[in-house]
């Protein structure tokens, strides 16, 4: 903190409710500011100005209220807003969620201290994204294609594999020009539990994916409030690594249902008057300044591709978080309950997934020609490979012509070998796709009308 900025000392707490506390009597304080609270028993802990009204200030706690009190608490408001202390030498590292290192490591020594809150990018300079990133998942490389600069969120259930996913896109993705050798993950963690950390680290140090992964922790019993702090500290070091030190970077963000409870929780503190299911009105910007921050920028040679994680409350895609998060991003990746009781990994249902920037991403030169076709013709023919499920369950197999027969056979065959995977296996784009061509000669050649008539001699087993 710069010494000429003259700080005072308040004494004038009026009120604390929930994560938030009124000081009065206060002057030339700003939004957003940074506030030093001292609690009576000489703990130090920090907050953030969420609202001025004349002289008096609504603050909010990162560390919680807990132990506060309205006649000895001191405050004092430092004119700064939040910022972290960024380095190449994060990567590798472990930090809680505002940024402090929890690995027993020594602390950074930075080399640029930025605003937790970013500059917003602007719409003029931002590239079109374009090229593909491997995760070795053949249902996202083959048929929801993930592409560097996209937000591609994973819309999950309640126990639903999407921590093992997340550790796997983590420890496997990669840009594949050969160029493109800088690549690090940003993994940030929003109210996970003690058991879910630990499945994280252990699984990022025994296959050595620490060395280039930075992690941002915010723990269940955390306070919520600092869940606020978490994905800004995480996208504020991305933007280094991406725009500073030209590195790719890929953001996972998991679980931002955590992140918006706590922004429900101020909310409700505020008695502002709320939104759908309570959610606060202002969701939408607040998830829109999370989702925004990842992109190209013209000139500058590296990238943020954003990962976020959200589950679903029972299973509802038309719940608030989901509904609005697929108005921002860039497609979805939908988990299935269904395909996980079927004992699938990862149970990822390719009908209403989508990846609006696939078609950029993939082709010659990128992936492979046969891409786009070989990804509509899987699409269509498991489509009807469901539906005729459907139809069978009614008049049964027998009822079925040859044609339906082989559809069905496909939809079988096509979730036990395309769709599964061990947890470890990492396919190549090459692998997917030749995959994809011995699925497709199940089905009789007449009906593979979404590929090239050319690919087909060429590619087809």
């Amino acid at each position: 903190m710069n010494a000429d900025i003259k700080t005072k000392e308040y004494t004038t707490v009026t009120e604390v409710a929930g994560p938030l506390m009124i000081v009065e009597g206060v002057e030339g304080v700003a939004y957003s500011e940074i506030v030093e609270i001292e609690t009576p028993n000489g703990e130090h802990r920090r907050g953030q100005v969420l609202e001025v009204e004349n002289d008096r200030a609504v603050v909010q706690v990162f560390e919680g209220t807990t132990d506060l009190n309205t006649k000895t608490t001191k405050t004092r408001f430092t004119g700064e807003t939040a910022k972290i202390g960024v380095s190449v030498d994060m990567m590798g590292r472990i930090f809680d969620g505002t940024g402090k290192p929890i690995d027993g490591g020594p602390d950074i020594i930075p080399e640029m201290e930025l605003d937790i809150n970013g500059a917003p990018m602007n719409p003029s300079a931002r590239e079109f994204p374009a090229e593909f990133i491997q995760t070795g998942i053949s249902t996202i490389d083959g048929m929801n294609t993930l592409v560097r600069g996209q937000k591609l969120p994973i819309f999950s259930g309640s126990g639903l594999p999407h921590n093992d996913l997340a550790a796997q896109i983590a420890r496997q993705a990669k840009v594949r020009a050969a160029e493109d050798t800088d690549f690090a993950v940003i993994f940030a963690a929003m109210g996970i539990t003690h058991e879910e950390a630990n499945f994280f680290m252990k699984d990022f140090e025994r296959t050595g994916a620490l060395e280039r992964v930075t992690v941002f922790m915010n723990l269940a019993d955390d306070p919520s409030i600092e869940r606020i702090l978490t994905p800004k500290m995480a996208l504020t070091t991305a933007e280094y690594l991406a725009f500073e030190k030209d590195m790719h970077v890929l953001v996972i963000l998991t679980d931002l249902t955590n992140y918006c409870e706590a922004l429900r929780e101020v909310s409700a503190a505020r008695n502002e008057v709320p939104g759908r299911r309570g959610y606060p009105g202002y969701m939408y910007t607040d998830l829109s300044g999370i989702y925004e921050r990842a992109g190209r920028i013209r000139g500058k040679e590296g990238s943020i591709t954003q990962m976020p994680i959200l589950v679903m409350p029972q299973d509802d895609i038309t719940h608030p978080i989901p509904d609005l998060t697929g108005y921002i991003t860039e497609g979805q990746i939908v988990l299935s309950r269904e395909l996980y009781r079927k004992g699938i990994y990862p149970p990822v249902d390719v009908l209403p997934s989508l990846s609006r920037l696939m078609s950029g991403g993939i082709g010659n030169e990128r992936t492979r020609e046969d891409h786009s076709g070989v990804s509509d013709q899987l699409y269509s023919a498991y489509a009807e490979g469901r539906n005729l499920r459907d139809l069978v369950a009614v008049v049964g197999e027998e009822a079925l012509t040859p044609r339906d027969q082989s559809f069905l056979k496909f939809a079988d065959e096509f979730e036990k070998q395309f769709m599964t995977q061990a947890k470890d296996e990492d396919r190549t784009i090459e692998e997917t796709l030749d995959l994809g061509w011995k699925l497709l000669s199940l089905l009789p050649k007449s009906e593979l009308k979404r590929v090239k008539e050319e690919h087909i001699p060429k590619y087809l087993p």
